[in-house]
């Protein structure tokens, strides 16, 4: 039983696609143009409680690690702020995000279907992205095509350069919090080296970008290439965490460690008490149809509510399922649902 349903909203609704092609400096200046209304409304979302001035020093303080470790997107940076006539800081900010000290709590349920699961034996991935309703308004799907690297086609928030989608190579990934941990530092955010996956092309690449990467703080995400690889990768500030799926075809995660040097009772008391029941819930409906799983299965799967309101389709007073998604990397489409998708319909985006 999928669990009872709050009743559905009248009125449809769906992100805004965006699209840009060209160098690093005209994708960010054309983002930046459409996106300009998100981005504003991100920046003052991420300055709040601070002056401005303290929020664009904060922000400034990562260029020399934008510059060393991805000069590439620094450049995209720049176009952004002209596109949407922000500073360079406020543009850096939106991919420094959680490194700027405001930015909303997460929840997040993931998952990669192999080929073995699926009905037509192509991957399917994707995840519940869990945060605060205001971050709704925020959001759109972007399309991207840089010059001389694969297509990305991604779910993302105010001007963030990465964040939650594949590329045309049929490199994909979608990621969650985790509670615990090594330490948080002074590091590269995660948002460059989500970008920097996408623009690989087999797992082993994109695994690499972030065992290069001194990262700021951990993450959680599943994994799937062209090649029909799939892996879960829980990255940390003292280096990543590989999972291979040892058979079982496919990776579910929510947001507590699954690797044995951090899946410890410490780390536990750190995670979201919903995360236990979450994975148990996803583990269970994934197996149920394990061999024939279809797109259908998975927006069923996506709007269950055992658990409600903390359930994988969330319903909770501090945080809901702010965008729902369904990737088919080797047919280079996402499905995307705003908001709880037992509300809302799926919108299917194409590269």
């Amino acid at each position: 039983m999928l669990g009872a349903a709050p009743a559905p909203s009248s009125e449809p609704a769906e992100y805004p696609l965006y699209r840009a092609r060209g160098t690093h400096r005209e994708l960010g200046r054309q983002h930046g143009e459409q996106a300009v209304r998100q981005i504003k409304a991100f920046v003052e979302v991420l300055s709040a409680r601070q002056s401005r001035e303290q929020f664009r020093r904060r922000a400034a303080q990562f260029q020399p690690i934008f510059d060393r470790y991805c000069p590439h997107l620094l450049e995209e940076i720049r176009g952004l702020a002209e596109g949407a006539g922000v500073t360079l800081e406020e543009a850096m900010a939106c991919s420094i995000r959680g490194e700027m000290r405001n930015a909303p709590a997460e929840g997040c349920t993931t998952y990669v279907i192999g080929r073995r699961g699926a009905a037509d034996r192509q991957i399917i991935a994707g995840q519940n992205s869990d945060m605060g309703s205001e971050m709704i308004p925020l959001s759109y799907v972007l399309h991207l095509q840089p010059q001389g690297k694969p297509e990305v086609l991604m779910w993302t928030v105010g001007g963030m350069l990465g964040y939650h989608g594949m590329n045309s190579s049929g490199v994909a990934h979608f990621e969650n919090a985790l509670g615990g941990g090594p330490r948080n530092r002074f590091g590269l955010p995660h948002y460059p080296a989500e970008r920097m996956m996408l623009e690989c092309s087999s797992l082993e690449q994109a695994i690499d970008v972030m065992r290069k990467m001194p990262l700021a703080s951990n993450a959680n995400y599943v994994l799937c290439d062209g090649q029909g690889n799939i892996a879960d990768l829980e990255a940390t500030t003292e280096g990543p965490q590989i999972l291979r799926d040892q058979g079982a075809g496919y990776f579910a995660h929510t947001n507590h460690f699954l690797s044995p040097p951090y899946a410890t009772a410490e780390n536990f008391k750190q995670s979201l008490a919903d995360s236990f029941p979450r994975q148990d819930r996803i583990d269970s409906l994934i197996k149920s149809r394990y061999g024939s799983i279809e797109v259908d299965d998975i927006k069923r799967f996506l709007s269950d509510h055992s658990g409600y309101p903390a359930s994988i389709c969330r319903h909770d007073s501090r945080m809901v399922t702010v965008a729902s998604m369904i990737s088919e990397p080797a047919r280079r489409r996402m499905h995307v649902a705003v908001g709880n998708p037992c509300q809302h319909r799926y919108v299917t985006y194409s590269m």
